[in-house]
């Protein structure tokens, strides 16, 4: 009795160590080639992985070619160097060294050197074959025996451009993270073959639903290779599962700024992509030209390309001194009115505007339905407002019946920016008993519900958004109008809303 308890105990230990031997980080950053870039380390180094894992990366890729003596090494390029790695042997390429002194890495070496810590993945790519699609099917055999034989199963996920060799590691190990990187299979197309992600360049997912189909699927979404800060936020607004890029510093750090990071999840979004008019999905036109409560003296046209349009990922909002219907001027209003509706959340827009005296470009939201009567009994929300008279400053507004300009009683708040030559991110946290305002994630200004009713804090209906550029009026105009500015164009990289 005593041994079976002995030998029980003995089992429940290993099990239970076993358990715990892995503790893979958990974040979507994948090291292109290794953490190089920084510290100027060799790509596809073994000094190069180690950054990576001391980084704390969830992956470090690295890519696997076959010498013509059938050694597996480490490099990127066909060439190390000057020598083509499949025309010439192992003993060859160790004439060269890196710059920091070190060899080539075989891939015996590069997965031994990886095996020594249990945090991040070593994301295995094999490189398609300039030589035959058969020797590229002995590279992936090569690959995945060199993995069986070095015990780093665990450790190792697979990627490839070429689809066959990633059907082939499937086919080998049924259980394998398998990627495919070209861009040329539908994600229903990766399930069938029982592939386990997609690893496409960012672009492609810029179709609408792209990400969401796919993870809905089942499969996991890495997107490559990712370097500015916009293009990451974009990713991680929609929730990709992994991003590679040469910027994993960068990419820690837009994470940790990234509303995705404090529980938001994108609800609604439009990012421009589609050149030409907006979306008719997202997107209606108020139009006229009476003043629009200010006395403005713009004409608002409806869809009018010359106004509004879309042009290189951007909506092109852009005010014209253009005769319309006893207006001397034309430029456009955008709503989401009736297509997108909301009641709290985080509302995001990145915009970069015009310069001018007589310019009032603004992004803000009003009520749908009006719930508690006409201005400004139902509120107005202010996210940002410009008036080209007071250069290198924005403000964030709100308006109710007892808070608004008409009575010298509205709460908001000016802060000194350059929106010029910049885009900045210009952002509201709309929740039940506050709405706080952000430029490039610095709050300067919140509005509290103080509890006392409608009047004062109307913000508990559906509001939608609103993009115009309005032309003089009561505020813009205060100080003239500089007819030389035109045509004036804001620049909107996209709008999101998020909610929790």
């Amino acid at each position: 009795m005593k041994r079976l308890f002995i030998s029980t105990f003995m089992v429940f230990i290993f099990t239970a160590s076993f358990a715990q031997k892995f503790n893979w980080n958990k974040n979507q950053v994948i090291a292109h080639r290794g953490a190089w870039k920084k510290n100027k380390f060799p790509e596809n180094s073994i000094a190069s992985l180690n950054e990576a894992v001391r980084l704390g990366c969830y992956g470090s890729e690295f890519d696997v070619w076959m010498t013509l003596d059938k050694v597996l090494v480490i490099n990127h390029d066909p060439e190390f160097q000057g020598l083509t790695i499949e025309k010439v042997n192992y003993a060859d390429l160790l004439s060269k060294t890196m710059n920091n002194g070190e060899k080539i890495p075989t891939l015996e070496n590069y997965l031994l050197e990886g095996k020594k810590q249990k945090t991040t993945k070593l994301i295995l790519e094999i490189k398609p074959s300039l030589i035959s699609k058969e020797r590229g099917i002995e590279v992936t055999n090569a690959s995945v025996e060199m993995v069986k034989k070095l015990g780093v199963l665990e450790w190792t996920e697979y990627i490839s451009f070429d689809y066959d060799y990633c059907k082939r590691v499937v086919e080998l190990l049924p259980k394998a993270k398998v990627a495919y990187l070209r861009g040329d299979v539908t994600a229903a197309q990766l399930k069938a073959d029982k592939l386990s992600g997609v690893d496409y360049h960012y672009s492609f997912y810029q179709k609408d639903g792209w990400i969401e189909n796919a993870q809905q699927l089942g499969l996991t979404v890495n997107a490559w290779t990712v370097n500015t800060a916009a293009e990451m936020q974009w990713l991680l607004a929609h929730q990709v599962d992994y991003i590679t890029t040469n910027e994993p510093e960068l990419l820690f750090e837009e994470l940790k700024k990234a509303p995705v990071a404090t529980g938001w999840r994108l609800k609604w979004s439009d990012e421009f992509n589609d050149a030409g008019l907006a979306l008719a999905k997202n997107w209606s036109y108020d139009v006229g030209g009476k003043g629009w409560g200010n006395n403005e003296l713009q004409y608002y046209t409806d869809a009018d390309s010359l106004n509004a349009k879309v042009i290189k990922g951007n909506l092109n909002i852009t005010a014209l001194k253009a005769a319309k219907d006893n207006n001397e001027y034309t430029s456009a209003r955008l709503v989401t009115k009736n297509k997108f509706d909301f009641k709290y959340g985080r509302v995001e827009v990145r915009a970069m505007l015009p310069k001018g005296r007589g310019l009032w470009p603004a992004i803000w939201a009003l009520p749908t339905d009006w719930k508690y009567g006409d201005w400004p009994k139902s509120g107005e929300i202010d996210i940002m407002e410009h008036v080209g008279y007071e250069p290198d400053s924005v403000h964030g507004t709100v308006h109710t019946e007892k808070f608004n300009h008409k009575i010298n009683t509205q709460v908001g708040k000016a802060l000194k920016i350059n929106p010029y030559d910049t885009y900045h991110v210009y952002a509201v946290e709309w929740f039940k008993d506050r709405i706080d305002f952000f430029v490039d994630d610095q709050k300067y200004l919140t509005f509290k519900n103080n509890g006392k009713g409608s009047s004062s804090w109307p913000f508990d209906q559906n509001f939608h958004i609103i993009l115009n550029m309005a032309v003089g009026g009561d505020w813009g105009g205060k100080k003239g109008l500089d007819d030389a500015i035109f045509p004036a164009t804001m620049k909107v990289d996209y709008v999101r809303v998020y909610q929790k």
